[in-house]
């Protein structure tokens, strides 16, 4: 089945390039266009636009370049929120605390993660991520910034072109091409790099290097890293729940990528592109070490682990039209094949013996993706029309080792292994409208997916008295309307209506967790529907030589919104109350709002100072019920200045925040304000071509601070095993970094 399958997906992208290279080939015999219809030329600027770059051409992105990324020292999410992105929010997973990627006060699912168009499964298990020991981080972190040409964030609720679920937005990473590393009248470069971070105690290396011979390209990149815990402000070196200092760990984390392209004559370009992403943690579980209970674990003998993979095999084609009367302009497709894995667990030695659990996720995805571009003009109206959109098949597996004093009988899968299948496909049209400054682009997508579980898995007893999983499917229309002015040929105003949708997870399905015998059960909901929401945005940007700009006001409307809900059972009973059971499952809430307003703006003065801000506020509530959604992070501001010369340049930039926004619970912590302060530095000694020596001091004043969105579930009124105190959740003090770059 599986190769039929295969041979159907590779026949539809074999088709697909087929029709590109034939539009390309009429296009060089054309000799006249028809009468009323005029093409218009078209402009190279550098490097090429792929057709379908869903960043590539809207006003609510914001991209940071891999120029921006070695010139602040990003190599992490963390990193990019606290220095170019102020709406970007990063949590680390902690002990029984998940975390994850947060844009617009939403997370996990909501948030879409593409490499190259090609979209990052997310994985959870929320039967285990409570728990200290199988705890599992997000996926979204699963790349290297070294291996990437741009960052692009694109905030709001719009599936139209990134695909179902991007309810909060999407972060859109392109990774390097062998024309981003090899300079003008050359025929290779590259860039070496070399960091260490005390936040962290790590050392870290990369090496980018492209060749160019006549009309054929070769990119190798690779990276490694090795570093400890991430440092806080906890000053507790204990062991068990009252500790507060982080508990040890060493991480190993490698990327590899290989790129060949080969430019063929009338604009298209073919190629290979091979990816590898590997992360290892080990970590000495001393929060759970001691006690004297059966149940306790033994000092000295209880550690996790966490392995994270992600492997990329695509087979990519690109065209661009060498001249005006085409009617494809531009095209982009990619066959890939992916897999992400994921590992997470402990073990070792209890009171009463062994105790061991490990949680294995994997998933395979095979897919095409892509899309091509017309530009034309009729009746004084300049049309770029795009079309295009991805489809894929996914094998995901779920699997539960468990070890109990030697009895391996609990052993199970949460989730039943699932074969899904998707379908998106994109349509829209960018119309501008002569001179008068004015575009307006309607667009429209449809999604349609479906997942057929493995009902026969053996050994989880919940399937009897809940049920077995059933398949499920479903389809959307997701519409949106873009409007942009050029009021003057530096301010641009925009607003846009869009849709977004997003379908439950296999998670939020198919998961089953049964522990009967202690009155509860882990368990998704078959039954529940997509969420969809209704995205408003308005703004303006400013761009000049030294002045540049970004106002941006949202509103979205959420349907449906899928969130955690503990219901009681008359199926089982309570053994402690003899009442009824539990079960912890989803459900979706009717209405949910997220309104907000986000500025950047940066000034450039002629005696090399210059002055940047950025802001993010955003304020979530269930108007049903008037509860706040404590994912939406409190305001957050990022002011710097600094001064350049040719060869050195300085900058100290401050980043405020907030606290917590009150939900009148006294069992939850409100993370308070803080203002944090950062020092940096570079020198590019003119005696050593493409050398650059950067460093900083971060969080200058060691002051105590946290990440609002990341402690949110914090009790402040008790510690346990999934619960430490309030320092243990705290961000890192001061810290330091220096890194050497060279460029070739």
């Amino acid at each position: 089945m599986l190769t039929r399958r295969l041979r159907s997906t590779l026949a539809t992208c074999t088709a697909l390039a087929v029709l590109s290279l034939a539009c390309g080939a009429a296009a060089q015999q054309a000799t006249q266009p028809q009468t009323d219809t005029t093409l218009k030329p078209i402009v190279l600027k550098g490097k090429r636009v792929k057709a379908g770059d869903v960043a590539a051409d809207t006003p609510l992105a914001s991209q940071t370049t891999a120029e921006d990324i070695r010139k602040r020292d990003i190599v992490n999410l963390q990193d990019l929120g606290r220095t170019t992105e102020a709406g970007v929010d990063y949590v680390d997973t902690k002990p029984g605390k998940p975390g994850g990627l947060f844009l617009r006060g939403l997370g996990g699912a909501r948030v879409v993660t593409l490499v190259d168009g090609i979209p990052i499964q997310y994985f959870e298990n929320f039967a285990r991520e409570g728990q200290a020991t199988t705890s599992l981080s997000s996926t979204n972190s699963t790349f290297d910034f070294s291996s990437l040409a741009t960052v692009n964030v694109v905030r709001g609720a719009d599936s139209s072109r990134i695909g179902p679920g991007a309810l909060g937005g999407a972060l859109v990473l392109r990774t390097l091409e062998p024309e981003d590393l090899i300079g003008p009248d050359k025929d290779w470069g590259g860039v070496v790099k070399a960091d260490t971070s005390s936040e962290d105690r790590s050392v870290g290396g990369s090496l980018a290097v492209a060749k160019k011979i006549e009309n054929t390209s070769i990119l190798f990149q690779g990276a490694y890293k090795r570093g400890l815990e991430r440092d806080n402000r906890g000053v507790r070196d204990i062991d068990g729940s009252a500790r507060t200092v982080p508990n040890p760990s060493e991480t190993d984390q490698s990327n590899l990528m290989f790129k060949i392209r080969h430019e063929i004559e009338g604009g298209h370009r073919i190629g290979i592109t091979a990816e590898r992403f590997l992360s290892k943690s080990d970590t000495d579980l001393r929060t759970l070490w001691g006690g004297t209970a059966p149940a306790s674990f033994l000092t000295g003998q209880y550690s996790g682990s966490e392995d994270r993979e992600r492997d990329r095999v695509s087979l990519d084609y690109e065209y661009e039209a060498p001249e005006a009367g085409s009617p494809v302009s531009r095209a982009n497709f990619s066959l890939y094949w992916q897999r992400l894995a994921q590992e997470a667990g402990s073990g070792s030695l209890r009171n009463n013996g062994t105790y061991i659990r490990n949680d294995n996720m994997q998933n395979n995805a095979y897919g095409i993706t892509g899309g091509l571009e017309s530009d034309f003009s009729r009746d004084g109206v300049d049309h770029t029309i795009r079309l295009g959109g991805s489809a894929s098949l996914q094998y995901f597996s779920e699997y539960l080792y468990a070890n109990t004093a030697g009895a391996t009988s609990a052993s199970e899968s949460d989730i039943p292994d699932v074969t899904g299948k998707s379908l998106g496909i994109y349509l829209e049209d960018q119309m501008a409208f002569g001179n008068s400054g004015f575009t307006l682009t309607p667009g429209i997508r449809f999604d349609a997916y479906s997942y057929d579980p493995d009902a026969s898995l053996a050994g989880n007893t919940g399937y009897g008295p809940l049920g077995y999983p059933a398949s499920t499917s479903g389809s959307r229309f997701s519409p949106k309307l873009l409007a942009t002015y050029d009021l003057t040929p530096e301010v641009q105003l925009f607003a846009q209506w869009s849709m977004a949708y997003r379908a439950p997870t296999m998670n939020e399905l198919y998961l089953m967790f049964p522990n009967i015998s202690s009155g509860y059960a882990v368990v998704g909901n078959p039954t529940l529907k997509a969420e969809t929401s209704n995205g408003f945005e308005i703004g303006a940007t400013y761009t000049d030589a030294d002045l540049t700009g970004k106002l941006t006001v949202f509103h979205n409307r959420y349907k449906n919104f899928i969130d955690q809900v503990t219901d009681t059972t008359t199926l089982w009973t309570n053994p402690s109350t003899g009442g009824p059971g539990s079960i912890f499952t989803y459900r979706n809430r009717a209405n949910v709002e997220i309104s907000g307003v986000e500025a950047k703006i940066r000034k450039e003065f002629a005696n090399g100072f210059f002055t940047h801000a950025s802001l993010a506020y955003a304020f979530g509530r269930d108007t049903d019920t008037n509860e706040y959604i404590r994912t939406v992070a409190p305001f957050k501001a990022i002011l710097g200045v600094g001064y350049n010369q040719e060869t050195w340049g300085t900058e100290l930039t401050g980043i405020f925040s907030t606290g917590m926004r009150p939900d009148g619970q006294d069992n939850t912590f409100e993370a308070p304000g803080y203002g944090i302060a950062n020092l940096t530095g570079w020198w590019e000694p003119e005696q050593a071509k493409g050398l650059r020596v950067q460093a900083g001091v971060y969080n200058i004043f060691d002051t105590r601070y946290y990440n609002a969105v990341g402690v949110r579930g914090i009790n402040p009124n008790t510690v346990s095993s999934t619960n430490q105190p309030v320092a243990f959740y705290s961000e890192p003090g001061r810290s330091f970094k220096l890194s050497l770059t060279q460029r070739f």
